[in-house]
């Protein structure tokens, strides 16, 4: 199931970040995110507070894996060579998606992309949008195989990282 998070689930998302930044740390993966710049805790609870945050809860009630789905584009997106030129108000936006090493291809990031793309249809959004570093390989190839396009890569320093190539993608429904 994908809901709306609420405070209850901030503690369950920070340590999804933990578990992601451990396995960045240990070489398991390869996010390009920093552990204490980004994400972290007040990342969960501002989108939270926004209502924009979204969860994956299994049958148990455990969250299993969390995104961020608003209409927020990020700075950097104004140099995007867009092959969809879309106005503001109908692009919507996937922020932080993160699913544990451990319930990697289990068909749960699958779930939650069909989940945007619905809730983006249902708020007359055809034009989605994300980004992802260039160093995601697997986040690179797993929108891919969802029919979402690179259209560029922006160097920039994003969230507090620097040196970031961010790799701007979209979608149009």
């Amino acid at each position: 199931m994908i809901r709306k998070a609420d405070e209850r689930d901030i503690s369950a998302i920070a340590e999804i970040y933990d578990s992601i930044h451990s396995g960045e740390e240990s070489g398991e993966t390869t996010t390009g995110w920093l552990r204490g710049v980004y994400p972290v805790r007040a990342t969960a609870e501002a989108a939270a507070a926004r209502g924009d945050m979204f969860v994956i809860e299994d049958d148990g009630g455990r969250i299993t894996g969390a995104g961020i789905i608003n209409q927020q584009q990020v700075d950097v997106y104004e140099k995007g060579s867009w092959k969809h030129p879309a106005p503001d108000d109908e692009v919507m936006v996937l922020h932080t998606l993160v699913i544990p090493g451990k319930a990697r291809r289990s068909g749960l990031g699958t779930a939650f992309l069909r989940f945007y793309e619905e809730y983006a249809l249902e708020h007359g959004c055809r034009y989605l949008r994300l980004d992802t570093n260039a160093r995601n390989a697997a986040a690179r190839a797993f929108y891919k195989k969802h029919g979402y396009e690179e259209i560029g890569v922006v160097p920039t320093v994003f969230n507090g990282i620097p040196g970031v190539d961010l790799v701007l993608i979209e979608k149009m429904l």
